[in-house]
């Protein structure tokens, strides 16, 4: 039997940097990093994980931590059953490791997205057809 003292756990809780639970969710997104309101960089990713205090992503461009970042992620589910949703998430940057970066959630809202309208065309007839 594998038993754990307590120190062992004690320096497990002290290593680990989340106090939250984060669902591993993989989702594309859009983000775009602002300053005094100004937007001076965006670009597409990928989620790894999101929970109640973050978001981890990996992101086109390497992101300074400090930085106010706006995060458009593709949201699984639908509105109405028809509708693509987007989550927008609004915080800071927390940390970041090459092309992999955290930030805070500091506010967040559900939004639509738009619809993909597909048209079809209606094939020419002739009189060959009927």
């Amino acid at each position: 039997m594998n038993h754990t003292t307590h120190m062992e756990l004690i320096s497990r809780q002290e290593n680990e940097r989340r106090t939250k639970f984060r669902f591993g969710i993989k989702r594309q997104l859009r983000y775009k990093v602002t300053e005094e309101g100004v937007t001076i960089a965006s670009g597409a990713g990928q989620t790894i994980d999101i929970g109640s205090g973050g978001v981890s992503f990996i992101a086109e461009h390497l992101l300074e931590p400090g930085a106010f970042v706006e995060v458009a992620i593709s949201w699984p589910a639908l509105l109405g059953e028809t509708c693509p949703m987007r989550l927008i998430v609004v915080g800071r940057v927390l940390r970041s490791m090459g092309h992999k970066a955290v930030c805070s959630i500091d506010r967040y809202e559900y939004r639509t997205q738009a619809r993909l309208v597909v048209q079809t065309v209606a094939a020419a007839r002739s009189a060959g057809m009927l």
